[in-house]
């Protein structure tokens, strides 16, 4: 486990996964969201969003927690693990409620309420997001190995395992 990637709809606990799992494997984390948003709440260009992308992936070792369904092909291609957040919507939408108000090290910004357009785009992830995600992980080559968790309690496991 050198290449991973964390998926999986906002909300879910992914990056607090990537965190905990960074901490017991020793390898460098990289938020998807810390590269394309900007502090201003403005976005950086495709270009500049994918060079930081491919100069992270040219090492060795890594974490890359986040979804951008753009570039996970690239991703697939690369990494050696996938871990998979696959939970109820209501579970996702609880998560993205308990961070609003707190500082987060994997946004540039810190939220004040839940955007009804980013609550919209969590309530349509099974039906927009996640059959494009499914299809690419049952596409993956050989030798990826590919976990899905159905609870962050499944997640927490995995993490006490080390």
């Amino acid at each position: 486990m050198k290449r991973v990637i964390v998926i999986g709809c906002p909300g879910a606990g992914k990056s607090s996964f990537a965190r905990k799992l960074a901490g017991k494997l020793h390898l460098p984390l990289h938020y998807l969201d810390m590269i394309w948003h900007r502090p201003d709440k403005t976005n950086v260009s495709r270009e500049e969003f994918d060079q930081s992308l491919h100069k992270i992936m040219d090492g060795e070792e890594w974490i890359i927690d986040g979804n951008y369904l753009r570039t996970l092909p690239l991703r697939l291609g690369r990494c050696d693990t996938v871990f998979m957040f696959d939970l109820p919507v209501e579970d996702c939408l609880s998560g993205a409620r308990q961070r609003i108000g707190k500082p987060r090290e994997d946004m540039p910004w810190m939220e004040t309420e839940m955007d009804p357009e980013f609550q919209q785009w969590i309530q349509d992830f099974p039906d927009t997001q996640l059959p494009i995600i499914n299809e690419l992980l049952a596409s993956c080559r050989e030798g990826v190995d590919v976990r899905i968790f159905r609870s962050r309690d499944e997640a927490d496991t995995f993490i006490a395992s080390f």
